[in-house]
């Protein structure tokens, strides 16, 4: 950060989580050399060690111990070496602070107690009291460290900090010293309002109005804001004048001293909550920008919307029982992102927000399938147990739960669930692939290779992932770089190479040059073969992209974690076997609008919140041997995202199942329309009403108590969300697209060797 600045320095990689303990020795190896040199006057250790043992293991890992009293050698050595230092060279200040403290699992970034409880301590100042002083009950804010430290070591204050120095650390100091660094703490947050207020009535003061000056009285601070904060720090620089006056004549007395005190305390408190930038017309701008999009998403799905009620009409695919209850479905979707758009404005409903997504997917699904008795007991059973795997949010995630329970029972129920899961992920996918009995070959191939895959994630699971010390392990990582190998190889070539190799029967009205002539890809679609053979293509390699997915989930994930991925996948099997055998006919877009709720409420059941801390920081370096920030970035967004995404794959299934109802009359652009219009364009349109309603509230929000804690993490989660939908759409748009294209390219060439041949 500071180039140039210090004598020596031994930058290292540090942020690799698996290492504990190179990443400490690191620092240490050099202490023991530092301390007995005499050439500095300031000595930074950055140790990382015991953030990685809570990543990996949690608060009560076997490795926390160990590593504390590893912690108390390095205090202990320092201090040791201050008492040496003192008697020939001053006063040494030791300073011990940590940045955050940690939940149960060792994670943090929420603003619960137990991850904002962190340390400062400050070893070696002496004041009227014992050095040794209990200071147990003394709290300060993590901005208060900065202005603390540069006024303690002589250096100017960041210029846009906002913190207050600590007292307590001062005692040392003269008077005069004292006011001296409260006044230099005054002007600093005061040349920052100045900065954000214009209309400030002292704006145009300086330090030399009030440092020699006759003694005034002060006054009042009861007018505007703007005149309030000239008014609170003109009466203490009044006061600190009038004391240094009285002090040359050997008049001041312990009042005036502790008047002005007092009126710098009053400046400070009042400025420190309201010196924070808020640009609100860049807000303004960026809000406007996203209604504009909500606005042509919106308009966009009306408008095939009223197409696909058209083409129903003419083919009269609905009764009208079904027409009533299309429009009951629909009022439903509709009420349930009207409620989740006010719960939005709610710190508490933000921080809960599990229960909504649980509930209300929960009663939607029971309404879609109300005639279908199996399917509601496989959805409403999945999803309860889902809902009772992780207690989610922020308040209750003490309460016990399965996961809790799985993690007391010991490692080895642990992985037994995890085998259980794992086998039977591998079952049903194999199960689903075999629905495609048309195509035998096709099946065995694409099923082989991924059984290898589901093999090899067996086998991991059980060398290695019983506890965090062999996950960590060479081997481990060698085993996970060869399952992503296998993993993305096999579903990338199933992408790619299947639609070069699926089988195209040729009708005779499929081989006139009439129909095939002018462009590379068909202009009318006529022939039934070739939308036969687009639908099991996608249907082949949606399934590559759901097995593939949750067999990376079952190597990325906390292995308490393999039951809920088998259970999501189960739900969205039963859904898609829903949508496309079921007598019942539902819109499009809700059908996709349930998937994407169901998405959302696994996307809690797997453990996440609207708190960063529950983001698995551990698991994103499985198979990684060094620290790389793109590629553990990549795994902790796949690790998070994992139910959103899965559902967003298992719409290029839904493309397949739901292309029966495709009338093969019907021409090319209106084939991929009808593919692709709702898939794409009904995530993309509800995530945008939530992004755009989300970011208006935080808009509203942002003078709340709770404004850092809970809306803007929320935020940064809505961002994130907004990602993971635009990668899923540009998979399915991608998918079926380029298998469209490649299959009426390979029509079109065997229409021309046929009639060549004639």
């Amino acid at each position: 950060l500071f180039p140039g600045l210090f004598t020596r320095h031994d930058g290292v990689s540090s942020f690799f989580v698996k290492d504990t303990i190179q990443v400490d020795q690191n620092v240490s190896r050099h202490l023991v050399d530092e301390l007995s040199r005499d050439d500095w006057n300031l000595l930074i250790l950055h140790y990382l060690g015991l953030d990685h043992v809570g990543h990996i293991g949690g608060r009560n890992s076997l490795l926390m111990a160990p590593k504390l009293a590893e912690m108390d050698e390095v205090v202990k050595m320092i201090h040791t070496s201050i008492l040496t230092r003192e008697n020939d060279q001053g006063w040494t200040l030791l300073v011990v602070v940590s940045d955050h403290g940690m939940t149960e699992n060792g994670n943090h970034g929420g603003s619960s107690f137990e991850e904002a409880d962190s340390l400062a301590l400050f070893v070696g100042l002496r004041g009227h009291v014992s050095d040794y002083k209990s200071a147990t009950q003394n709290t300060a804010q993590q901005v208060d460290i900065a202005p603390t430290l540069a006024l303690l070591l002589g250096v100017p204050i960041p210029k846009n900090n906002v913190g207050v120095l600590i007292a307590e650390t001062f005692d040392q100091l003269k008077g005069d010293h004292q006011l001296r660094a409260l006044e230099l703490n005054s002007w600093q947050l005061f040349r920052l309002l100045d900065a954000q207020i214009s209309c400030l009535s002292c704006a145009n003061i300086s330090l030399n109005d009030f440092s020699d000056g006759q003694p005034s009285v002060t006054t009042e601070c009861n007018d505007s804001l703007e005149k309030m904060f000239c008014c609170l720090y003109m009466n203490a620089a009044v006061l600190h004048s009038t004391w240094k006056s009285k002090k040359v004549s050997q008049s001041s007395s312990w009042e005036d001293y502790n008047s002005t005190v007092i009126a710098y305390r009053k400046f400070l408190k009042t400025a420190t909550r309201e010196v924070l930038l808020k640009p609100v017309d860049l807000l303004a701008f960026g809000v406007t920008a996203m209604l504009l999009s909500c606005l042509v998403l919106l308009s966009l799905t009306l408008h095939m919307g009223r197409e696909i009620n058209l083409v129903e009409k003419l083919h009269h695919y609905h009764s009208n029982n079904d027409m009533q209850m299309c429009f009951l479905d629909e009022i439903f979707v509709l009420g349930v992102i009207l409620i989740l758009v006010i719960s939005m404005a709610s710190s508490s409903m933000v921080e809960e927000e599990h229960y909504i997504w649980h509930f209300m997917t929960s009663s939607l699904f029971l309404y879609i399938y109300f005639f279908q008795m199996c399917s509601v007991f496989v959805l409403l059973i999945s999803g309860r147990i889902l809902r009772g795997c992780h207690q989610g949010g922020v308040n209750w995630t003490h309460l016990p739960d399965i996961s809790k329970w799985l993690e007391n029972s010991g490692g080895v129920h642990v992985k037994t669930v995890q085998l259980v899961s794992g086998v039977s992920v591998v079952i049903l996918g194999f199960c689903f692939l075999s629905l495609l009995s048309s195509k035998k070959n096709v099946i065995l191939v694409v099923g082989f290779n991924f059984l290898v895959s589901g093999l090899l994630v067996l086998v991991h699971i059980v060398k290695y992932q019983e506890n965090a010390f062999a996950r960590s392990s060479y081997g481990a990582t060698i085993s996970a770089q060869m399952i992503y190998a296998v993993l993305g190889s096999t579903t990338v070539g199933t992408a790619v190479l299947l639609p070069w190799f699926m089988p195209i029967q040729i009708s005779k009205v499929g081989s006139s040059r009439d129909i095939y002539s002018s462009i590379s890809v068909p202009s009318d679609v006529k022939d039934k073969s070739l939308l036969m053979a687009l639908k099991d293509s996608l249907y082949v390699i949606g399934w590559a992209y759901i097995f593939c997915w949750c067999l990376l989930q079952l190597l990325l994930q906390q292995p308490i974690n393999a039951m809920p991925i088998l259970l999501l996948l189960v739900q969205i099997l039963t859904s898609l076997l829903h949508f496309s055998y079921s007598g019942l006919h539902h819109k499009e877009w809700v059908e996709i609008s349930a998937l994407y709720f169901l998405g959302m409420a696994g996307h809690f059941a797997l453990g996440n919140s609207n708190s960063l801390a529950t983001i698995d920081v551990a698991g994103a370096f499985i198979g990684i041997s060094s620290h790389s920030t793109l590629l553990s970035g990549v795994l902790m967004f796949i690790i998070t995202y994992a139910s959103p995404l899965l559902v967003l794959f298992a719409l290029v299934v839904y493309m397949s199942v739901k292309g029966c109802l495709v009338t093969q009359n019907v021409d090319s652009g209106h084939l991929l329309q009808t593919m692709l219009g709702f898939p794409c364009l009904a995530p993309l349109t509800l995530n945008s009403i939530l992004l755009t309603a989300y970011t208006i509230v935080l808009l509203l929000m942002r003078n709340h108590l709770f404004v850092w804690s809970v809306f803007s993490p929320k935020y940064l989660y809505v961002c994130a969300t907004s990602v993971c939908i635009y990668v899923g759409i540009f998979v399915v748009a991608t998918t079926g697209t380029y298998t469209y294209l490649v299959l009426g390219k390979r029509k079109m060439m065997q229409v021309s060797i046929i009639n060549d041949r004639r």
